[in-house]
């Protein structure tokens, strides 16, 4: 596997490499330090990690990928030096923006490459903050990374997508065979919730209040700023409310601002970034969860991996009806679904769920039943190796 980030911090990889490993696979994971003192070979759930040293400058020139061949050149070589001593058989490259590094090291040594494609990066960076910069519009363009994504995809021997609708989408757009595109969702392992720990104070925190939880990145297309608009109107019915936000990103600034000018900053709690290990203890406080995302062509097709966390755990969903969303929550019957980007009908169904108790229950049941029946890793995974086993 090769991942153009350190490790351990992906949820996506740790759960793909478990399922191959379980099923009699050796894995090696290609990933990156950015301080120069770090362990080079470690084993992390089973896994061989790797790790090779990657100045920052340099990681930063990746978002120039498919602009300038230099990120290219030098992680080619590192991928190199990587696939020799190992002996690897097959390369599953997690993502797209190491892809071309990846194939170009290949040439030598012509192994089967599997493209996972955890997102659909030419469509999600259109709202990043650095492309929509000065240099950013003057250098990255992400038609240049669409025409790359489906290049290698139609080089690769497999594509691994996040859902259903995404495989869809790519089969249609690349016209690729549907048989070499694999779908191995954002899901959660057993570990997460069979034997969690709960923090007691943090659930002692939150005991008197009424929890909307947000786990996750907080940038613009994730949709905080709707939830915070919409909180004027809760506290009129929901006087204990509280929204409990662990995450962070460059946007934070804005979100607190506005908080202050909807003098609604006593309703808020900015907990920033945390270990996923204490995730459980917000999701136990929490009363209801939400995912409030924007709709685009990369949320319409993808899952967040704090759905499943969410749902494991019995905390029912508030989601913006964004396609994917809205499949999941019609489906199993976990949550209710609000128009993406309107603050007064993401109040009506907070109210909704708040007033109706039997409700929140009866999706609480449905969230625990969808994941250890349906939705957790060891199942998610059957296709992808069934896929390697093949």
């Amino acid at each position: 596997m090769i991942l153009d980030a350190p490790y351990p911090i992906d949820p996506r990889v740790t759960n793909e490499a478990k399922a191959l490993i379980s099923s009699g696979n050796e894995v090696f994971l290609f990933c990156l330090s950015f301080n120069k003192s770090f362990k080079s070979n470690e084993i992390i759930n089973g896994i061989n990690v790797v790790r090779f040293f990657c100045s920052k400058i340099t990681y930063k020139l990746s978002a120039l990928a498919y602009t300038f061949p230099f990120y290219k050149w030098v992680m080619s070589k590192k991928i190199k030096k990587f696939i020799k001593t190992y002996n690897v058989d097959v390369l599953h490259v997690h993502d797209l923006q190491i892809a071309s590094s990846v194939f170009y090291a290949n040439t030598k040594f012509n192994l089967k490459i599997t493209l996972d494609l955890h997102e659909n990066r030419p469509e999600i960076m259109k709202f990043y903050k650095h492309v929509n910069g000065f240099f950013g519009k003057m250098f990255i363009y992400p038609s240049l990374w669409k025409k790359a994504e489906e290049r290698y995809c139609k080089k690769s021997s497999s594509v691994v997508v996040v859902t259903d609708l995404a495989k869809k989408e790519l089969v249609e757009r690349v016209n690729i065979n549907e048989k070499k595109v694999v779908v191995f969702s954002n899901s959660v392992s057993k570990s997460f919730y069979t034997d969690p720990f709960f923090d007691d104070v943090i659930i002692k925190k939150y005991s008197d209040s009424f929890v909307l939880l947000y786990l996750g990145n907080t940038s613009k297309r994730r949709g905080l700023e709707t939830v915070l608009k919409s909180i004027p109107e809760i506290i009129k019915s929901i006087s204990n409310f509280k929204l409990v936000i662990v995450g962070k990103s460059s946007y934070d600034k804005e979100l607190i601002q506005l908080a202050k000018v909807y003098n609604i900053s006593k309703y808020i709690d900015f907990e920033g970034w945390k270990s996923e290990d204490v995730f459980p203890s917000y999701i136990k406080a929490a009363n209801l969860a939400i995912s409030p995302l924007h709709s685009n062509l990369h949320h319409d097709t993808t899952y967040a991996n704090k759905l499943f966390q969410y749902m494991s755990l019995g905390c029912p969903l508030i989601c913006s009806d964004v396609k994917a969303q809205k499949l999941l929550l019609e489906t199993y019957n976990v949550g209710l679904l609000f128009k993406a980007e309107n603050p007064m009908d993401l109040v009506n169904k907070i109210n909704k769920l708040y007033l109706d108790e039997a409700l929140r229950k009866k999706m609480s049941k449905n969230c625990i039943d969808a994941i250890h029946n349906h939705l957790n890793n060891d199942i998610i995974s059957k296709s992808l190796v069934e896929h390697y086993d093949k």
